[in-house]
C-alpha cells in the first residue's frame, strides 16, 4: 500500500477504547520487535535496511527533534539567539509528563531550555520554547507541519509540540520510520554542532532547588560512537528511538518505531546499527599526492632546479675537468711542430 494510503487508513481506522482521563481514544500502535524500522547513511541518505518503514505510528517525544531543528534554524537565521531569555507562561508551567517543573514567570535562556528539551525530554520546556518562537502553540504546530512537507515527510502530521497522547478532541501525532529518518538526517546535516545537546547524558538544569537532568537514551553509553538523538514513549505508542552513531568516516541513522519495551527497542537498534556499519560502503580514501593529480603545496620544491640542488656536485665537476684536459690535449697535439722529413 502506498504511503498516502497507509496514512489515510490510519487516520480513518476505528479507534479502540483506550481513552483515559481527558485523553482522546486512539488505537495501540506497537509491533514486535517494532512497528517499523530503517537504517540510513547520514551523509548519502542510502538505505541500508528497512522493514515496514512506511507503517504509521505515534512518534511520542522523538518529535521534539523537529522542535530542535526549527529553533536552531531560527538561531542560524539570526532571528533568535541562544542567550535570549524565555519567559515561562502559565500554559507552559501547567504541562505534565516529563518536565523540569518550570514555574510561571521564570526565565531561562534558549540554550538552557534546549538542553531540557533533549536531555530531560521536558514537555514544559518544549511548550515554553514554542510559544517564545512562534507566539502560540498552534502557530508552532503549523510551522512543524510546514517543515515536514518541505522535508518530504509525506506520512507525518503533528498536532502537538511535545508528543504526548492527544487530549480529548485532538488528533494524535503520527509519523513513520522513513519520515523520522528524513528529519534526523536534515538535523544532522544542518546542525552537526547541535549533537552537543543530544549526546549529553547528565546536566544540572537549575541550582536552587537543584534539578539534575538525565538522558533516557541508554545507547549513549552502551553503543560505541552513539551521540544522539532522541527517545520517545507513551503506552499506546510503545518505545521509539531515533539513534545516530559515527565510526570512522561513516555516520548512520537508525529509527525503531513502536517497540513493546525499552529493552527490545535498544537491543534491536544496536543490532541494526552494527549490521549497518558492516554493510555501509567504505568511504573513498584521499588519493596519494602525485605530481599528476595534486598541486604541490610548495611548487618550487618539486621543480627540476630544486631537485638538482639536492644531487652531489662532484661528479659534474670531474666531468667538466676531464673535458677541459681532453680539449687542451687536442689543442697541443694540433699545434705541435712538424718534422720536415716526415712523409
Amino acid at each position: 500500500m502506498a504511503a498516502a494510503g497507509l496514512l489515510a487508513a490510519f487516520l480513518t481506522a476505528a479507534p479502540t477504547a483506550f481513552a483515559q482521563g481527558g485523553r482522546a481514544p486512539i488505537d495501540q500502535r506497537v509491533g514486535s520487535p517494532y512497528l517499523g524500522a530503517i537504517v540510513i547513511d547520514a551523509d548519502t541518505g542510502m538505505i541500508l535496511f528497512e522493514d515496514q518503514s512506511d507503517i504509521p505510528g505515534y512518534p511520542a517525544s522523538v518529535l521534539k527533534l523537529m522542535d530542535l531543528l526549527i529553533i536552531l534554524d531560527q538561531v542560524e537565521a539570526g532571528r533568535l539567539r541562544l542567550t535570549d531569555q524565555v519567559n515561562v507562561t502559565a500554559e507552559a508551567a501547567r504541562m505534565g509528563g516529563s518536565q523540569v517543573y518550570l514555574k510561571e514567570n521564570e526565565a531561562f535562556t534558549v540554550d538552557e531550555l534546549l538542553y531540557a528539551l533533549t536531555v530531560q525530554s521536558a514537555n514544559d520546556a518544549a511548550l515554553a520554547l514554542a510559544i517564545h518562537v512562534a507566539g502560540s502553540r498552534n502557530n508552532f504546530e503549523a510551522l512543524m507541519n510546514a517543515y515536514a512537507r518541505n522535508l518530504g515527510m509525506r506520512s507525518s502530521e503533528f498536532h502537538s509540540v511535545h508528543g504526548l497522547p492527544p487530549a480529548a478532541g485532538q488528533r494524535p501525532d503520527i509519523s513513520t520510520a522513513r519520515d523520522l529518518s528524513r528529519l534526523a538526517r536534515a538535523f544532522i546535516l544542518r546542525h552537526p554542532g547541535a549533537l552537543r545537546y543530544t549526546s549529553t547524558t547528565e546536566r544540572t538544569f537549575r541550582e536552587n532547588p537543584p534539578f539534575i537532568m538525565r538522558t533516557h537514551n541508554n545507547l549513549l553509553k552502551d553503543f560505541e560512537g552513539c551521540d544522539g538523538l532522541k527517545t520517545g514513549y507513551f503506552r499506546l505508542a510503545g518505545y521509539t528511538i531515533i539513534a545516530t552513531a559515527k565510526r570512522g568516516d561513516t555516520r548512520l541513522i537508525a529509527v525503531v518505531l513502536g517497540s513493546p519495551d525499552k529493552q527490545t527497542r535498544d537491543r534491536k537498534t544496536a543490532e541494526l546499527l552494527s549490521q549497518g556499519f558492516l554493510k555501509a560502503p567504505k568511504k573513498t580514501p584521499p588519493q596519494p599526492t602525485t605530481a599528476t593529480n595534486v598541486m604541490p603545496a610548495h611548487p618550487a620544491e618539486n621543480t627540476p632546479a630544486a631537485s638538482d640542488a639536492t644531487r652531489p656536485v662532484w661528479p659534474t665537476a670531474l666531468l667538466i675537468l676531464a673535458l677541459l684536459i681532453l680539449g687542451g690535449a687536442l689543442i697541443i697535439f694540433k699545434n705541435r711542430p712538424r718534422n720536415p722529413m716526415s712523409p
